[in-house]
């Protein structure tokens, strides 16, 4: 039998620790192999922009028929999506990457867990709306709110901050409870 996942509880008295939110997309995860196929991997994760089978040779440091023989392969697994065709751009697809998340909170949660840990990052969320006034994070103008308050300009960004991954994570937990077989790579939950 395997052993039980570290953070899980050894007995129904003990507090469990909430999942590494930053730690469920790890690429070990997604695909292992040899330093070349990580170093693609790798340079495909990092995109925040539509890139060319040249620009992610030149991320990974290898080879554009290599970036092209990778890229092919990422997209037939779903981790990017080719945006263009001449010339060939890909993005990460993010939709893919949550899916991924979701697997892993089912796979290493109960439900009465993934319960705890979304009653904790509502109770986050809310705190930050109430301050803003309930106002969307993506909406809060930084450096007014900061001189409105007197707050430091840092503590107001962090605050935003923590919002936006307490409601990321809220759409992640519900995702993971909501669904049969977490199959709906491309659903978003309202949140």
């Amino acid at each position: 039998m395997e052993e039980p996942h570290p953070e899980l509880r050894a007995d129904s008295d003990e507090r469990v620790e909430p999942p590494d939110f930053d730690a469920l997309a790890s690429p070990d995860e997604l695909v292992s192999g040899d330093r070349t196929r990580d170093d693609f991997l790798d340079a495909v994760l990092g995109l925040d922009s539509p890139a060319t089978a040249d620009e992610v040779a030149e991320y990974a440091g290898h080879g554009v028929d290599a970036a092209r023989e990778y890229l092919d392969w990422f997209e037939r697994m779903g981790i990017v999506t080719q945006v263009t065709d001449s010339p060939a751009t890909y993005e990460r697809n993010q939709a893919y990457l949550n899916w991924r998340r979701v697997q892993i909170l089912r796979e290493n949660y109960s439900s009465d867990e993934l319960l705890e840990f979304l009653q904790t990052e509502t109770e986050r969320a809310e705190a930050a709306a109430e301050e803003f006034d309930g106002i969307s994070p993506d909406r809060v103008s930084i450096s007014a709110h900061a001189s409105e308050t007197g707050q430091p300009v840092e503590a107001v960004w962090e605050t935003v901050s923590a919002w936006k991954t307490a409601r990321r994570r809220i759409a992640l937990l519900e995702r993971a409870l909501t669904s049969d077989s977490g199959d709906a790579a491309d659903q978003q939950p309202a949140v």
